[in-house]
């Protein structure tokens, strides 16, 4: 055999590795809860506009919403990355398509099939899927559609919660995303206000710069790009609760506020093994075409000088990327406090390098539940016996609500 004919099947054999790693990655877009109700379009893809959500999806003779297949047509396999966003009709077509250009495969969960995790009988079970993004949900979750949405979570997936303003309730059946979010962050059944957020009930219209600085933050500094503005279109914010989740991190805020617990337009956190990443509005995602019964306006490319394909791709590869809060919090590596032993058996000891500030320091586990807390200044010495053996995580808040964060294993 040829050098030459070495090369090529060497070559081909590397393609061919990259071209199965990056079709394992499979993300899923919700349309089971309205999203395409009133004048949203939250779809990657669709063939007919029958849907009448009157409140519930019925296929109904005044019905002109849109109904999405499972895969969008013409076939994803043929995309390249000249192809343009109008190759589907959608209103989130041209994220659909960035998604696909980097190698990932994308599919709609119809509205006539069920939200489920763990049922090898439902081809569109989430485990089957990396991430799944629910833009802007109009009707309430089921008890056991949230228990199967945090099973994914806690199990590796990442979930993309995008809420609107409040009172946009689109199929009149009187609940709106902001009160849906919220329902399903802290009545979950399974880790009831886990999440470290949830989303205020407001109407707010700006345009912000107001970004943090972190450099090595992905959401704002990923491949996508370097996010810098967003623009909210009739969105919300949110609040953060630290407390709840110690991993719960806000990169954007709004104008002329100081970055805190409040006033939060994007957050994210780590949950179990998987990731949750959420913003307060649906008009970042939209592109301005899709249904042609509805006004849609291009918020992904022209708003915010196209901040929001960055944002929303940075965010969705950090989403697909895996890695669970036990390996994959960052920590921030400043000298302000060290920690002894580690492993540890049932002492721990936290030593302030000289720094004479108080600060408040608080240990949780892998699920962001805080299992001890207190005050605490120089050298302080925990007592750990009332915990089992595991991998944990202290957390120490200065006054400016700064916050510091090493990971430790206790071993007896």
């Amino acid at each position: 055999m040829t050098k030459i004919k070495i090369v090529i099947i060497i070559l081909a054999f590397n393609v061919s590795k990259m071209l199965i790693a990056q079709t394992g990655v499979k993300i899923l877009f919700d349309c089971r809860k309205a999203e395409s109700a009133g004048n949203a379009d939250w779809v990657i893809d669709a063939d007919q506009w029958n849907l009448l959500w009157n409140p519930n999806a019925t296929l109904a003779s005044s019905g002109n919403e849109a109904n999405p297949q499972r895969l969008p047509t013409p076939s994803q396999t043929l995309v390249t990355s000249s192809t343009p966003e109008t190759y589907w009709t959608g209103s989130l077509s041209y994220w659909g398509l960035d998604c696909v250009k980097k190698g990932y495969q994308v599919e709609t969960l119809p509205f006539n099939v069920s939200l489920t995790y763990g049922n090898t009988l439902n081809p569109q079970d989430l485990s089957n899927y990396k991430v799944f993004i629910v833009d802007e949900p109009n009707i309430l979750f089921t008890i056991a559609e949230k228990t199967a949405m945090m099973h994914f979570v806690q199990n590796g997936g990442g979930l993309f919660l995008i809420s609107d303003h409040t009172i946009s309730d689109r199929n009149g059946d009187g609940q709106d995303s902001p009160v849906i979010w919220n329902d399903f962050i802290s009545n979950n059944g399974v880790l009831n206000n886990g999440l470290g957020f949830k989303f205020d009930l407001v109407n707010i219209s700006q345009t912000s710069n107001n970004v943090i600085s972190s450099p090595t933050d992905t959401i704002l500094h990923g491949t996508a790009g370097n996010v810098t503005q967003v623009q909210w279109s009739n969105g919300t914010t949110m609040s953060l609760t630290p407390s709840q989740n110690p991993s719960v991190k806000g990169v954007i805020y709004t104008t002329g506020t100081t970055p805190g617990d409040a006033n939060v337009l994007c957050a994210y956190a780590r949950v179990g093994n998987g990731k949750v990443a959420a913003i307060g509005d649906s008009s970042p995602p939209d592109d301005g075409t899709g249904d042609p019964n509805d006004v849609l306006y291009n918020g992904y490319i022209v708003d915010a000088g196209g901040n929001h394909q960055k944002l929303l791709m940075n965010i969705t590869i950090w989403l697909a990327s895996g890695g669970s809060i036990a390996t994959d919090v960052k920590e921030n590596n400043e000298a302000l406090f060290n920690i002894y032993p580690n492993p540890a058996s049932n002492n721990l000891s936290i030593d302030l390098n000289s720094h004479e500030e108080s600060y408040t320091f608080q240990i949780s586990d892998v699920l962001g539940t805080i299992l001890i807390t207190d005050k605490m200044t120089s050298t302080s010495t925990i007592d750990l016996s009332s915990i089992s053996n595991g991998i944990y995580f202290i957390k120490l808040i200065d006054k400016e609500n700064k916050t510091f964060i090493k990971k430790f294993l206790k071993a007896n």
